[in-house]
């Protein structure tokens, strides 16, 4: 007989009252299935990877978190019920087609699902625009789950053990998706973090910009959101955190300058409206445990709210990081940490240690695989080529204009590049010579701001001036 979710169980949060196709076998019912769910996800040590793991078979974030304690095993919803205070709990974008509720969706029982109905959710999960990486990840999860079901035996076989090869989710030969930001844009995105916002709270100003700054440390949105206040310490005379990433491994992160002072004004403004202060109370051994960055109710913040907070930033930081703003998130912002420290001369077994990847190779391959710096790009050397043996037509103009634009760039490293890039127009097509001579001069004119940049396009105005 066909079996129907019980909303006494918490399966039927996954709004799955839909007759199942395949039965389930006879001993395992809504309650066993749950019994086994948080069996298998309290055999991960880590906080952090039970809730990732929770989110790629679609489990209530409050449930998997509950696990382990005598709260656990009742019905959690994620919404407060109508009277109640409280935002809603922000759910994924994608959240509809996670595992177990795409099978309740579908009719599919969990525990009678084979290959194909596999193939299919993953049809539906490119279709809907999930990324590669994700898909191939919730794919990993289940996967995973179907293993340990199979080592408990309760079925006889994993269905997602088939041939991945043609489902394309590999990404290790990839150009990161990931944008890469310039430092100029990481700077516009801690300035709208700092601007006045009316309805906006200076705390909650404050903590904008510490999110951000800590961002560029290396950190994950997880290993930032479950950041305790006591993981603020002091190692080998330097401000640090104790940060606990994937598999429960912990290291030390020390703090920028930028970083610490964002932090420190965030604690001090927070404890100047919160009951938060660190010290133990009389007759309690340990000072309150209390997260690092933390709501308006003094609780840890959920990823997906830091997600949105990091959106929000972005489309507020105007035309500086308007053409990414809708692809911008916490991985963008470790993303350009890795990038700018490998491209910076940091050895990257230091950068590893920083960001908490397993081995060096991941984070070479992180680096390799990001959108390559124009330096790193043979593109200018073969227009140079072919602008040698042309007049100095319009695409010659629209790459003096094009430098010109740069110059004028709030990054001073743009600048000097591009000082350096009108100096090589002129030496490779002696016909731009005069046009780029009175660019230059106006660079130096308007760089008082910049007594370098100045400097340099007063010096690469002489040297043109020497060879003609």
């Amino acid at each position: 007989m066909p079996i129907t979710m019980s909303t006494e169980s918490m399966l039927p949060s996954l709004r799955a009252d839909v007759p199942a196709v395949r039965t389930a076998p006879r001993d395992v019912g809504p309650e066993r299935l749950e019994m086994l769910v948080a069996e298998w996800l309290l055999g991960y040590r880590s906080a952090a990877t039970r809730l990732s793991y929770g989110d790629a078979l679609g489990l209530p974030r409050p449930w998997v978190r509950a696990l382990g304690t005598a709260s656990a095993f009742r019905n959690v919803v994620e919404e407060p019920k109508p009277g109640q205070s409280g935002p809603p709990v922000r759910t994924g974008r994608f959240r509809e087609l996670a595992w177990l509720r795409w099978c309740a969706a579908h009719g599919v029982h969990p525990l009678t699902a084979i290959g194909l109905d596999l193939k299919r959710w993953l049809e539906a999960l490119d279709a809907a625009g999930v990324a590669k990486s994700t898909r191939g990840h919730r794919l990993a999860v289940v996967a995973e789950f179907y293993r340990f079901l199979v080592e408990r035996g309760v079925l006889d076989a994993n269905p997602a053990a088939f041939d991945r090869r043609g489902l394309q989710l590999g990404t290790r030969g990839d150009t990161s998706a990931t944008v890469v930001l310039t430092a100029a844009q990481v700077g516009a995105l801690l300035d709208a973090a700092g601007t006045a916002r009316q309805g906006t709270a200076p705390v909650m100003r404050s903590r904008a910009v510490a999110i951000v700054a800590l961002f560029t440390l290396g950190l994950r949105v997880a290993e930032l959101t479950a950041l305790r206040r006591e993981d603020l310490h002091t190692t080998r005379g330097r401000r640090a955190l104790r940060v606990t990433g994937k598999g429960g491994k912990t290291r030390v992160v020390f703090l920028s300058g930028l970083a610490e002072r964002a932090l420190t004004d965030y604690l001090a403004e927070r404890d100047r409206h919160q009951d938060a202060a660190l010290p133990a109370r009389v007759g309690q051994a340990a000072a309150r445990r209390l997260p690092l960055i933390a709501t308006g109710a003094g609780t840890a913040m959920n990823p997906r709210d830091v997600w949105a907070l990091i959106r929000r930033l972005s489309v507020a930081a105007g035309p500086t990081l308007a053409e990414v703003a809708d692809r911008m998130g916490p991985h963008t912002l470790r993303h350009f940490y890795v990038t700018a420290a490998a491209e910076g001369g940091a050895d990257m077994t230091h950068v590893q240690a920083d960001v908490g990847h397993a081995s060096v190779e991941t984070t070479h391959r992180v680096y390799n695989q990001a959108t390559r710096a124009p330096e790193r790009s043979a593109v200018d050397v073969v227009e140079r080529a072919l602008l040698r043996h042309r007049s100095p037509d319009r695409a010659v103009e629209g790459e003096i204009t094009r430098l010109e634009h740069e110059a004028a760039s709030a990054d001073p490293l743009d600048r000097l590049l591009a000082v350096a890039g009108l100096e090589r127009l002129a030496r490779d097509v002696p016909a731009t010579a005069e046009a780029v001579s009175t660019v230059l001069e106006r660079v130096s004119a308007t760089s008082a701001d910049h007594p370098k940049v100045a400097d340099a396009a007063r010096a690469a105005r002489q040297r043109i001036g020497g060879d003609l």
